[in-house]
């Protein structure tokens, strides 16, 4: 059987922001992440990623997850005032490259993200993926914030997806600790779609972990599917941290630094993230964000 390679790009650009949706009652809580961090001293303190990051996957007969975790250098107050309201988590999915539109509503079960993402960086918004997840603050307290956003079902037979972003707080609230967590389950359809991607124009592409060395020592990548899931979870954490970077800014300027501190974290892993030039780029997320801020006036 033969999947059109334009349904295989639309799976694969949807399956990074789709979520599903969980109990609400929270995956974790404070003391738990603080555990957490402490278990992972060693990996952040040595990070090859040029701060304290580290990336875990894992992959399942049905399922596949991906964890980032990372300290931020953004007081506990600034994250979960910025990841506790659904709007701003549009300004934060804007930023990758294929995300074309993105709008904060009320719907009948509580806020809700209307989303669309392409196939391709120049897909006109009206022909993108169109998907359409909950959100919701299972924790804002003063020592720990869990947010999700969520969906039951998928393209291409996928379902139970589930992104979870976790913040506890570290020297005093000065900076945070922040675990973001997404899975999705798969029948025998997502897999024929993974597989045939990974055959084709996700051949040569790879993840974070390094799993070996060459002769010459260079380290090898993790490729696969596990290399696909650690690729979109860089995507959207350096997402959230180029917003919170650009909140330092002066209101009108907000936007651009954005903009620009997305590319410009994304351009230190060339291997793993680099899809397009500077100028293109730039000028696609700036028409998108006016497409956004003509919609709510």
């Amino acid at each position: 059987m033969t999947i059109h390679r334009a349904f295989v790009a639309t799976w694969l650009a949807a399956f990074a922001l789709v979520a599903c949706v969980l109990p609400d009652t929270a995956a974790a809580d404070a003391g738990e992440l603080h555990a957490r961090h402490l278990q992972l001293r060693e990996q952040l303190r040595n990070s090859p990623f040029g701060g304290a990051l580290h990336i875990d996957s894992a992959e399942q007969p049905d399922r596949l997850q991906g964890d980032v975790y990372a300290v931020l250098d953004h007081s506990f107050a600034t994250v979960s005032q910025a990841l506790k309201d659904p709007a701003r988590w549009c300004d934060i999915l804007i930023l990758p490259f294929n995300t074309k539109y993105c709008h904060a509503v009320q719907a009948a079960n509580g806020p809700a993200l209307q989303v669309r993402i392409g196939r391709k960086y120049n897909q006109p918004v009206e022909q993108a993926f169109r998907i359409e997840f909950a959100h919701r603050n299972v924790a804002a307290q003063p020592d720990y914030l869990e947010s999700r956003l969520s969906a039951q079902s998928g393209p291409m037979g996928t379902r139970d997806y589930r992104i979870v972003v976790s913040a506890v707080p570290l020297d005093g609230g000065k900076r945070s600790f922040l675990q973001l967590s997404y899975s999705y389950g798969f029948g025998s359809l997502g897999r024929m779609a993974m597989q045939a991607y990974l055959n084709t124009a996700g051949a040569d592409k790879v993840g974070f972990t390094i799993v070996g060395r060459d002769g010459n020592g260079q380290p090898q990548f993790i490729n696969g599917v596990r290399g696909a899931i650690e690729r979109n979870a860089m995507r959207y954490y350096l997402a959230i941290d180029a917003y919170l970077d650009s909140l330092s800014a002066p209101p009108d300027q907000q936007v651009q630094a954005r903009i620009r501190g997305w590319f410009d974290a994304t351009e230190r892993f060339p291997l793993q993230l680099r899809e397009m030039p500077w100028p293109t780029y730039a000028s696609m997320k700036l028409q998108e964000h006016e497409r956004q801020q003509a919609l709510l006036n």
